[in-house]
């Protein structure tokens, strides 16, 4: 239906600032070397972090949260609000990581926690 594709263009243009797009990539890049990203304790639970298509997901999915809330620009919050929803099937958890508990969704809540918002 046409009211589905208006929808669709009006996420697509929301704007996303240069500096929440360093920070999505800087929440990528910290499922994939926690220690590098200043996490290395979270480094021994992640066998394989989130793929470079996880950015665009993530990105997408902020929009899409900015759009529901009536806005036409992406917040940090819009980001941190469905991070763990788009993450957390793309880690995988190593064995120690299971065998102590620790699920994926409670290491992206944690990486978003600590990945330093703009």
């Amino acid at each position: 239906p046409a009211i589905i594709h208006q929808a669709r263009h009006v996420v697509n243009n929301i704007y996303v600032d240069d500096r929440i797009k360093n920070y999505i990539l800087d929440i990528i890049f910290a499922t994939r070397d926690p220690g590098a990203s200043g996490l290395k304790e979270l480094a021994p639970y992640i066998e394989i972090g989130a793929s470079p298509r996880a950015t665009i997901a993530l990105t997408k999915a902020a929009k899409a949260n900015a759009f529901t809330r009536g806005r036409g620009y992406v917040t940090p919050d819009d980001v941190k609000q469905i991070a763990p929803d788009v993450l957390r099937h793309r880690i995988i958890a190593t064995f120690e990581a299971e065998a102590e508990g620790v699920a994926a969704a409670q290491l992206v809540q944690q990486i978003v926690n600590r990945v330093e918002v703009p």
